[in-house]
């Protein structure tokens, strides 16, 4: 029988706590203080863009620089958040150290001109190639490098969105559908709180979410709004699996037709400003999160009552598969986050349910039916909004996740767990 108290074997655990912390302790807190001059960078260029709308006309030149620079510079940057779990799987060439300045760069240009676009992709990829030069500058192993780059990822997420839980559990779901890597548990927790505090003592303050329901009283489970969450989420779910679709489809398609990149983002940028001339708004360009125009549908509207059309989200949606597909840079969360957030708004008025904690479903579901990461999503949703609602916020996670299908916004991510059982 093994004793209770094996010495040799808490050695060991305490050896790797310390180990898991110490390499992961910088990564935090260099992911964390790129995303704090991201997030500065891009309220600057997002006010820049509203007080001269005429940057939108500029939209196509600025795709070309953006893709002459990663044709010139770029090389194996050029894959993003793919190459950065690419390297986990399997590590090989290893994320470039140029992938950090090239993607801001790339990113806070897109956002100035208009494109529509997140944040997510940009801290990620900052994160990851941090992570990757100080594993090289450390000389770590091949298992150390990968953990690294967990750790990166988590810290990139964690710190950009304000919600380090969810950073860490992030980086340990995306890579593999239905497995969680338990085994970077620690250097991930350590780099996205680290990433976390170290954005924050920059001077950085998130965006506040609200969402009134329960808030009265303790949360019970109403069965009626119970089964109006699992309708919705079927939706989340459809939509999540079209937005990767119609953007996977965008990008082959000019990949296909277009053989010379930088040209492909200078169409991308037409195509945009032709959509800004059909819907007649610029509620659907950059971040989406708030805006200065009153009455402009934004992520923050979408949870008051008349916050948003019922096309809010295909118009965001359609707009953002445009800009990514056609080779600008940034992320798809925030993006998602808005698609998610209009739709749950639509929803809530045609089911009868309260739009503030629908658009919040929304805003977390869609996440996690584009990324396959539903347990990620479910705490989001408590960092974000408040634990009382967390079993609302699992339910449309999860049923999300369930219709989304294997495909996502991530084509390095591999499947480990099917979904449902083979017929």
């Amino acid at each position: 029988m093994k004793r209770l108290f094996d010495l040799s074997d808490h050695a060991g655990s305490l050896r790797h706590l310390l180990q898991g912390t110490l390499l992961a302790l910088p990564v935090g807190a260099l992911a964390g203080s790129a995303s704090a001059l991201f997030l500065w960078a891009l309220e600057r260029v997002t006010t820049l863009r509203w007080e001269n709308p005429w940057l939108l006309w500029l939209l196509p030149v600025a795709g070309f620089l953006i893709g002459w620079i990663y044709l010139r510079f770029g090389q194996r940057a050029e894959a993003g958040n793919n190459l950065i779990m690419e390297e986990i799987h399997e590590p090989g060439g290893g994320v470039p150290g140029r992938m950090a300045p090239l993607v801001l760069i790339g990113t806070l240009v897109t956002h100035l001109c208009g494109g529509s676009a997140g944040r997510e992709g940009t801290a990620v990829q900052m994160g990851g190639s941090l992570a990757g030069l100080f594993g090289r500058l450390t000389r770590l192993s091949a298992d150390n490098r990968r953990l690294l780059l967990m750790a990166g990822v988590a810290a990139g997420f964690g710190s950009v969105f304000g919600t380090p839980l969810t950073g860490a559990i992030f980086a340990m779901e995306v890579l593999v559908i239905g497995q969680v890597r338990y085994d970077a548990l620690i250097p991930v927790l350590v780099a996205s709180l680290a990433g976390d505090y170290t954005c924050t003592a920059w001077g950085i303050r998130h965006t506040p979410y609200h969402i009134a329901l329960g808030e009265a009283g303790p949360f019970h489970i109403d069965p009626a709004l119970l089964g109006k969450v699992v309708l919705v989420a079927m939706l989340f779910g459809l939509v999540s699996r079209a937005f990767a679709t119609v953007t996977h489809t965008i990008k082959n398609t000019f990949a296909r037709y277009v053989p010379y990149a930088p040209l492909r983002p200078v169409i991308g940028g037409v195509l945009v400003i032709a959509l800004v001339a059909l819907v007649g708004t610029r509620d659907y360009l950059g971040i989406g999160v708030t805006s200065p125009e009153p009455g402009a549908v934004t992520i923050l509207s979408a949870f008051t009552p008349d916050g948003a059309t019922p096309w809010s989200w295909f118009w965001k949606l359609l707009f953002t598969a445009v800009t990514l597909g056609s080779g600008f840079k940034g992320g798809e969360v925030t993006p998602l986050f808005f698609i998610g957030a209009t739709l749950g708004n639509a929803l809530a008025w045609l089911v009868g349910a309260p739009v503030d904690l629908f658009a919040g479903l929304g805003f977390i579901a869609v996440f996690a039916g584009a990324t396959n990461t539903p347990l990620a999503c479910t705490v989001m949703g408590i960092e974000l909004f408040g634990a009382g609602h967390a079993v609302y916020f699992a339910v449309a996670c999860f049923v999300a996740y369930l219709f989304s299908g294997h495909a996502g916004i991530y084509s390095a991510q591999r499947v480990g767990v099917p979904k449902k059982p083979a017929a």
